[in-house]
């Protein structure tokens, strides 16, 4: 890792624990610790499971969009890129979005395909993943919106609103511009090659591209996208193991709450993860820290756990499953890297 990388990643792990101190600060640390060591472990042991459910749901629902590019690639394959992406993101310093250009690299790799072809396809597998995020988000809130009682409701504030102009203008710009891909691809390829071309003049060791390189990179990118939304079949079978994901960290984190002697309604981790995952967006190694502060902040807000529960919940089920799965997917690209060298 270079130099610059790892100093950007320290200081994303740095702020991570700076929230967890803030955290455990505000509620009883010591609450939080007797809380975690007295859980069950067998129904902890279930949480892990979950966590390990969860990406095996979503590496099927990867090789499925891969298997829409007439890829060759089998099912273990996909399984070990995706705990592989898994591990990218989880130390690399822009949150979720830091890996998917590594993601992509070992797709390139692993399977012997164009890097713009692994691009679009781990794009396509975060597009499908939006929208059962985004359907559980939006049936969780109008739920709690409809049926809780006045204070639930104080709670939410405008929150239903936020989500219902959400549920309704990311779906709709979305279809604007899948219909005028066309457009936006040019004005994508030529911003892009005006940009390296600016880089090239400052840069000494970045070459100039050939005339239209990019925009045959980014028409394969989008030729790319569009096989996945044409073969119906796939795409409908990717979208249900990604719902699927969805459920079992959803069910993770209610298990965590039982495990630790409390109970919460079941429909409620349904729309608090997805919801928890726009936390992801800060600058460190997989969202850490901003998913849980969200998570927190809802669980808190909408049940009567004590709030020294709440965060020993939170900090088992999400830093748990991220050192999970960044160890399994240590391992995942560990071998992969073996099979890339052979």
């Amino acid at each position: 890792m270079r130099r610059e990388t790892l100093i950007t990643t320290g200081g994303g792990v740095l702020a991570a624990l700076a929230v967890f101190a803030v955290m455990l600060w505000l509620t009883d640390a010591r609450a939080v610790v007797d809380a975690v060591v007295d859980g069950d472990p067998w129904l902890l042991a279930a949480v892990a499971a979950t966590v390990l459910l969860w990406n095996v749901a979503w590496g099927f629902a990867l090789w499925n969009v891969l298997c829409t590019q007439a890829v060759d690639a089998s099912l273990g394959q996909a399984l070990l890129v995706h705990a592989a992406a898994g591990f990218a993101n989880h130390v690399t310093p822009l949150g979720q979005a830091g890996g998917e250009p590594v993601t992509a690299w070992l797709l390139s790799r692993t399977v012997d395909t164009d890097y713009e072809v692994g691009l679009a396809s781990v794009a396509s597998l975060d597009a499908i993943n939006v929208v059962p995020s985004l359907s559980f988000v939006t049936v969780g809130v109008s739920y709690y919106a409809l049926t809780g009682t006045p204070a639930v409701r104080d709670r939410l504030g405008l929150a239903p609103a936020v989500v219902l102009v959400l549920a309704v203008a990311l779906p709709t710009l979305a279809v604007l511009g899948w219909r005028r891909r066309r457009g936006v691809e040019r004005l994508f390829g030529a911003a892009v090659e005006g940009a390296w071309r600016r880089l090239a003049a400052v840069v000494p060791f970045v070459s100039l591209p050939e005339r239209g390189a990019v925009g045959a990179r980014v028409a394969g990118f989008r030729a790319a996208v569009e096989r996945v939304a044409a073969d119906r079949r796939r795409l409908a079978a990717a979208v249900c193991l990604s719902a699927l994901g969805w459920a079992f960290q959803a069910v993770g984190l209610w298990a965590t709450f039982l495990a630790l002697g409390a109970s919460i309604p079941v429909v409620l981790p349904f729309f608090v993860v997805p919801l928890g995952t726009l936390g992801g967006a800060v600058p460190t190694p997989g969202g850490l820290g901003g998913t849980e502060a969200v998570n927190v902040g809802l669980l808190t807000l909408l049940t009567g756990a004590p709030a020294s529960t709440v965060v020993a919940a939170v900090l088992v089920h999400s830093v748990g499953g991220y050192l999970l799965t960044t160890s399994v997917g240590a391992a995942a690209t560990a071998a992969l890297g073996v099979r890339v060298v052979r």
